[in-house]
């Protein structure tokens, strides 16, 4: 079994980039676990116009590879109107044929997001992300409120996933609480995947 977990999202402004990073980190505090950080590309409205092969910036594109060596899963996206973005929706929409074959079946997954402002759809975007998991065949991994900065918190974070309040202008830097939170989470999905690996 992978001792990798994919880390994929997609990021417009780059907060949910750098939670990705946090999220990432927290991964790797785990003892034996590493983060595999994949991004999908952005899409266009004329689908003629193509992508690079490379981003110019941040990690790789993901590729399907990604999707079944992985031990577990991290999506994360910005909100779109209480939404996942449209690049990640258009992602996940392209995998029928690892839904087909089971390839996410029984593996570990989790959520983050970043918002402008903080009731600007954190939780239906971390839910719109889950429901396709679910339809995978994955194991949701949330933060429990044993995490001492989930009631402490005064900006992101809830027991869906890891959040950010990035401001109307991107103003805001990730808090304190969202970076234990993130990184929490991170830690929590990687003890998760070693955890079932482990299982006979």
């Amino acid at each position: 079994m992978s001792n990798e977990i994919l880390v994929l999202y997609y990021s417009r402004h780059g907060h949910t980039a750098q939670l990705a990073r946090l999220l990432a980190r927290g991964v790797e505090e785990v003892d034996g676990m590493r983060a595999r950080l994949r991004q999908v590309p952005p899409v266009a409205a004329v689908t003629e116009v193509a992508q690079p092969p490379e981003p110019e910036d941040g990690a790789p594109y993901v590729e399907r590879e990604d999707l079944a060596e992985c031990a577990g899963l991290a999506l994360g996206s910005p909100t779109r109107f209480g939404n996942m973005a449209a690049p990640l929706k258009f992602f996940i929409d392209s995998t029928s044929a690892e839904w087909a074959s089971g390839t996410l079946a029984g593996k570990p997954a989790a959520v983050f997001t970043s918002t402008a402002t903080m009731h600007g759809g954190q939780e239906t975007t971390l839910t719109s992300m889950m429901l396709p998991l679910l339809h995978h065949g994955m194991l949701l991994v949330g933060l429990p409120y044993t995490e001492p900065a989930l009631s402490a918190t005064q900006t992101g974070g809830s027991p869906y996933g890891a959040s950010h309040v990035a401001g109307g202008q991107g103003e805001h830097a990730i808090s304190e609480h969202e970076r234990e939170l993130t990184r929490a989470l991170g830690r929590r999905l990687a003890l998760t995947a070693k955890r079932l690996s482990a299982a006979p």
